[in-house]
């Protein structure tokens, strides 16, 4: 767990369409935010002896003090004073690895534990409400409530009134269909109303009480006094410790359009409905606390036995992040879609050069998620609409995932990453199998990877004029960190060949060692190795390295590394290791997987610790970036976006198995 300051703190994170997030150090100091910045009203108060104190947002004039914070992977928990009781707000995703219903569930449970401080009895009771700004897009969205009966549950949703479902795709965009909820146990001690939060939150503040009527004003635009679904509960005379719970979530009906069809959330592919999801919820509230608590433990006990406290927190602060920037959905069949979405960079779904650097989190905690990750874009390149002899970057802009947008798309080879994109799909492949302990899912899409692995063996060792993953940094030829990649890809492809008894292993293997040795001599700068062969003075972030161990390829002689860490330790800035010798700035993700390569826990920790320094002084108060700049701090593009579960590299590296946590979490 970590209390440290973080540049913005995840409430509920579920998929790209239902994140919600602070960027306040103290919950009430703010309203909550969706991961692109925009408002997403909500307020939380307690009333201790008549006396009303907000929790969450600024929502009335006196503020709970808030005396500490801890960010778990499936958790963040808030301890506040409002006068003389003491509340504890946990906002839990039941986001467990090792159970793909619960973790493409779109819910977030909100607690709150009260206890008396003095020993003495007080009236408490406790309300939240949820703004129509979670359903929208924009403020001048339409919006339309309404309540459901459901056994058990009483239930209030808003939505938009037009209802535009999968009609747009792109970045800086908000779910604008479906609906968002606001749920609690129909047990007769809560009050529920819709209503402008203004009035609404007012007088239950002074006296207690809510609208003995629902608001029915509608259609109206969501910022026309502000809609709110609202809960209360009566937590009576508190002389010890009382409880009361919220659900909150979101109906999307639809997760994805793939392919040119309509493909249902995950959850949803046995026919569960979502009254029957809400109420198995609220059923297993306790269990799912439990289960969340033993994951979290068992996940940042790894982390820290991996890279020591500051590794440990840096993992807690992104598992969330990195599987929230996922949409899990069911093909027609059942299959597993795991699509990522490029938060604040392009918006492309399912993009290769980010699943790569997002793998080792869903390697360690479930290889199921990185071959539903995998399996739409091996279908894809498969089809006759993928006519290269290289692997496509994407599959469209989310929540479309209908085929390549990026670069020439499916027309031409401008702008492509061919080099890029075959080393990832390659060595992700051999990374799976290893994780599945079998070769089978390469052999089911061998014809590919042979393609693959035969464009890299003539690319690969010094490639041509064209973009890699770094993207932003522009065109590079003759790149040194791409050359690795390649040659550890037809490794790793001949390691695949080897145990599939194809005959392609032993030429395979041979290519790739004598890449290696041609790489070591073409690369060589004195104390470091160069970005691109031709540039004698310069120098770039080899992390695509990590491979060779990871794999046990042994390509690369341990001197390699070793001369790497070596020359990072002196080149890093202020907050971090640049990623190459053109700018300042760098990528989060790269930098870990570079610290990875030392051999020594310190060398690691050193390139860590100005990281850490950075994360604690962020300027930019956002869901974690990872490209900054090293000099002065300030994000340079991208944030929330799901490549910082490559941070769990360390910890797979230390793993004795991957994919141990599937059954961790269940115990």
């Amino acid at each position: 767990m970590t209390d440290r300051r973080l540049p913005a703190y995840p409430l509920i994170a579920c998929d790209p369409g239902f994140s919600i997030w602070t960027a306040a150090d103290a919950l009430p100091d703010a309203w909550p935010m969706h991961w692109t910045g925009a408002i997403r009203g909500a307020g939380m108060m307690l009333r201790v002896d008549g006396a009303a104190y907000a929790l969450l947002g600024p929502c009335t004039a006196r503020k709970a003090v808030q005396s500490s914070r801890r960010v778990l992977p499936t958790r963040t928990v808030y301890v506040l004073r409002a006068g003389a009781v003491e509340a504890e707000v946990t906002f839990l995703n039941p986001l467990l690895a090792d159970d793909l219903d619960l973790l493409s569930r779109p819910v977030g449970l909100v607690s709150l534990e009260v206890r008396s401080l003095d020993g003495a009895p007080h009236a408490v009771q406790a309300y939240l409400d949820i703004g129509g700004e979670w359903a929208t897009d924009a403020q001048g969205d339409q919006v339309v409530w309404n309540r459901l009966r459901i056994a058990g549950i009483d239930g209030m949703r808003i939505g938009t009134a037009a209802q535009r479902v999968l009609q747009r795709s792109g970045d800086n965009l908000r779910t604008d269909w479906g609906w968002c909820w606001l749920a609690v146990e129909a047990d007769g001690r809560h009050a529920t109303a819709i209503a402008d939060d203004g009035p609404m939150r007012a007088a239950w503040a002074a006296q207690g009480v809510m609208p003995c009527e629902d608001d029915a004003d509608m259609p109206r635009a969501v910022h026309n006094g502000h809609i709110k679904m609202a809960a209360a509960v009566d937590l009576g005379s508190v002389a010890a410790a009382a409880e009361a719970s919220f659900i909150v979530a979101y109906e999307d009906v639809w997760a994805l359009e793939y392919m040119q069809r309509k493909v249902r959330p995950y959850w949803q592919r046995g026919g569960m409905t979502f009254a029957a999801m809400l109420k198995d919820m609220a059923a297993r509230r306790c269990e799912l606390a439990g289960r969340c608590e033993r994951f979290d433990r068992d996940l940042l006990a790894r982390c820290e036995a991996a890279g020591g406290p500051d590794y440990r927190d840096l993992c807690a602060a992104s598992y969330r992040q990195a599987v929230a920037a996922h949409k899990l959905a069911a093909d027609i069949d059942g299959t597993a879609l795991f699509i990522s979405k490029e938060n604040f960079s392009n918006g492309c779904a399912a993009t290769v050069d980010v699943t790569y650097p997002s793998a080792p989190l869903f390697l360690l905690a479930n290889p199921a998620l990185l071959q539903a990750m995998l399996t739409p874009v091996l279908d894809y390149a498969a089809s006759p609409r993928w006519r290269f002899p290289f692997a496509p970057h994407d599959l469209g802009t989310f929540p479309l995932v209908n085929g390549q947008v990026y670069g020439g798309g499916e027309a031409s080879e401008r702008d492509q990453m061919p080099v890029e994109e075959c080393g990832n799909m390659l060595l992700l492949i051999a990374a799976l199998c290893r994780a599945q302990g079998s070769d089978a899912y390469a052999r089911a899409h061998w014809p590919l990877l042979r393609r693959w692995t035969a464009y890299l063996v003539d690319k690969g060792l010094d490639p041509e004029n064209q973009l890699c993953t770094d993207d932003f940094a522009g065109h590079l030829a003759h790149n040194a960190n791409l050359a690795i990649k390649a040659i550890l890809a037809i490794g790793a492809a001949a390691q695949l060949a080897e145990g599939l008894g194809e005959p392609e292993a032993v030429a395979w293997r041979a290519a790739a060692e004598d890449m290696a040795r041609r790489w070591q001599a073409m690369a060589d700068d004195g104390i470091r190795s160069r970005l691109t062969f031709d540039g004698p003075g310069t120098w770039s972030q080899k992390y695509n390295l990590v491979w060779d161990r990871l794999l046990g390829l042994g390509l690369f002689p341990p001197a390699v590394a070793r001369r790497e860490v070596a020359a990072y330790l002196r080149l890093q800035g202020a907050f971090g290791l640049p990623l190459d010798s053109r700018r300042t700035y760098t990528k989060l993700d790269w930098i870990v997987w570079s610290a990875s390569l030392s051999e020594r826990r310190e060398d690691f920790q050193a390139l860590l610790a100005p990281v850490m320094r950075w994360l604690e002084t962020a300027p930019d108060r956002v869901p974690m970036t990872d490209w900054y700049d090293t000099a002065s701090g300030r994000q340079q593009g991208f944030q929330a976006r799901s490549v910082v579960g490559g941070l769990f590299i360390q910890a797979l590296a230390c793993a004795p198995g991957w994919g141990v946590l599937r059954a961790a979490a269940a115990g």
